[in-house]
Parts: structure tokens; C-alpha cells; sequence
């Protein structure tokens, strides 16, 4: 059987990623003999060893590696050639990867979701929740939604909400603790806060200009989600991005504090793509839904 350049190299790809002739030939409908048979060609024709095959897993070689970063860069712009072609007239559809942050994934999309997949009933979604940075080419990922500011990157990146941060408490710790009239007050409230010193530093207007007032309390974690649950359980007050706080709020779960002084410290949210496929109907379709959504929750 005769295979295309960019068929072996996906072949391939799989056998790496699976680690395995087994499990990939069952991915792409072949034999696992027909499998390997594909790769020894292609070691052939290179005259280089891909990889090496023990009785126990497969590994690959320092050629190997160089393979597969170079045959996923190939496919994608592969990807993003016929994209680019079939975009203006074709109906979104097929798998979509996306890697999301915890607090945009639990607030934002989790009710979202089942809206996008209704509108397009031909799109699949895989959705990844970490909040560590990946590498969308060596991961197949197709969307990567991101909070903050951008580092150097040949991304393609699409700005689709603009967040800010806010204190806040539950009435039930302000009954029991009272309000803060002035930020210097917050001094003697259970903060909850981030890891690190730069997260417990809240920045406050005053007359010689934006002061940071370093706050404290008795817990610290690196899931902002939990801050929110037990913000809203009275453990404490917390600084945290609005859409995380926005349903809260309007519950009465939690109220905002030091608005006249508190300097929100705007940030963006991005939709990261690789170069070309943004194209594609079914990722342009989840990014303009998801910049939609963010209009209509703001």
C-alpha cells in the first residue's frame, strides 16, 4: 500500500505519541505489522533509525524527536493550508482541543458549553483544564485560552475579554467581622490570597499616588476557585478576577469592598491558535463564541 508523505508522517506521529505499533494501528485503522512496516520504510528512505523497539515499549531516537517536532509542524500548516481554502464556506465541524485555565473552565465554560455544542452539533470538544503553559504544536492542542499578559511566541493571538480584579467578601464573614472602611483596615481581616508576595500586595489610590498594601491571612492556595468557594463559605476576603465573582455577586454570595479606592488592575484573556489555523471554521467558531460570551457576561 502506497502512502503520501503527509499520511506516513501522521502515521508516524501516532506510533510516537501512543508509544506503541498496537494502540496506533487500532487509531488509524491499519495492522500493527502494516504499522511497522510503514515506519521501516520511512527509516529506510531517511537511513536513519526513528526508533528503538524493545519487547516491552518503543522509544525514540535523537532523529526521532527531530522527526516528529518536524512532521507536526508540517501537518499543521497542512491544516491551516486547506483552512484557509475551505473556511469562507464550510459549516464548523470536527474535534476541537482546547486548553483552558481552572477559573475560565469552572466559571466560564462550564455553563457554556452545552450552548456552543447545540449550535454546532458537528463539533466535538476536548477540553484540557490546567493552568501551566503548553506547547499547542507538540500537544495537538487547537485553542489555548490564556489570562494575562504575552510573552514573545509565533502564535497567532486573539484579545476576547478584558477582566479585572475585585475584593470581596460574603455577608456572613462581614456580619461576624465587620466591613473595611479604609484599606489599612484590611490589616486586621483574614485575607486569602495566591502564593507569592506579589499576590499579596492589593494596590489602593491614595493621595501620593498607587500604594501596595501587603494583607494577610490563614489560607493561601494556588487555586483561585478554592479562594472563591471559601470566600463565599466566610472564611475570609479575597482579590480576585470579576467573571470568577460575577455570579456571586449577583446571588448576594458575595458583595464588593473598597470600590472608591481599590485600582483594579485590568487584564486581557487571549485565544492562542497556531499560525494559519485560526482559520479554521471550527476554531474561528469557538473564538468568536467565546469573545460573544465574554459581551454578554461583562
Amino acid at each position: 500500500m502506497n502512502y503520501s508523505a503527509s499520511a506516513e508522517m501522521n502515521a508516524f506521529v501516532r506510533v510516537a505519541e501512543r508509544g506503541s505499533f498496537a494502540a496506533a494501528a487500532n487509531d488509524l485503522g491499519l495492522t500493527p505489522s502494516a504499522l511497522s512496516k510503514l515506519v521501516t520504510r520511512i527509516e529506510d528512505r531517511l537511513g536513519v533509525r526513528l526508533l528503538t523497539r524493545t519487547t516491552r515499549k518503543l522509544a525514540l531516537t535523537a532523529e526521532g524527536e527531530l522527526f516528529v517536532a518536524r512532521s507536526r509542524e508540517i501537518l499543521a500548516s497542512i491544516e491551516a493550508a486547506e483552512a484557509e481554502v475551505t473556511a469562507a464556506s464550510e459549516r464548523p465541524r470536527g474535534h476541537l482541543r482546547v486548553s483552558v485555565g481552572t477559573a475560565v473552565a469552572k466559571q466560564i465554560l462550564a455553563q457554556a458549553l452545552p450552548v456552543f455544542l447545540d449550535r454546532y452539533p458537528d463539533v466535538t470538544v476536548e477540553l484540557h483544564v490546567s493552568d501551566r503553559q503548553i506547547d499547542l504544536v507538540a500537544e495537538q492542542v487547537d485553542i489555548a485560552l490564556r489570562s494575562g499578559p504575552l510573552g514573545d511566541s509565533t502564535l497567532v493571538a486573539r484579545k476576547v475579554a478584558e477582566a479585572t480584579r475585585v475584593i470581596c467578601a460574603s455577608p456572613l464573614y462581614l456580619e461576624k467581622h465587620g466591613s473595611p472602611g479604609v484599606p489599612a483596615d484590611l490589616l486586621r481581616h483574614n485575607c486569602l490570597t495566591l502564593p507569592g508576595p506579589a499576590w499579596a500586595q492589593w494596590p489602593f489610590h491614595t493621595h501620593e499616588g498607587i500604594n501596595r498594601l501587603a494583607v494577610a491571612g490563614n489560607l493561601t492556595s494556588d487555586n483561585a476557585d478554592l479562594l472563591l468557594d471559601m470566600a463565599v463559605a466566610g472564611l475570609g476576603i479575597a482579590r480576585l478576577a470579576d467573571f470568577m465573582v460575577a455570579r456571586a455577586m449577583r446571588q448576594g454570595a458575595l458583595v464588593p469592598l473598597l470600590t472608591d479606592s481599590h485600582v483594579p488592575e485590568s487584564f486581557p484573556i487571549h485565544a492562542l491558535t497556531v499560525a494559519g489555523r485560526h482559520r479554521a471554521p471550527r476554531i474561528r467558531a469557538f473564538i468568536d463564541f467565546f469573545a460573544e460570551l465574554f459581551d454578554r457576561t461583562a
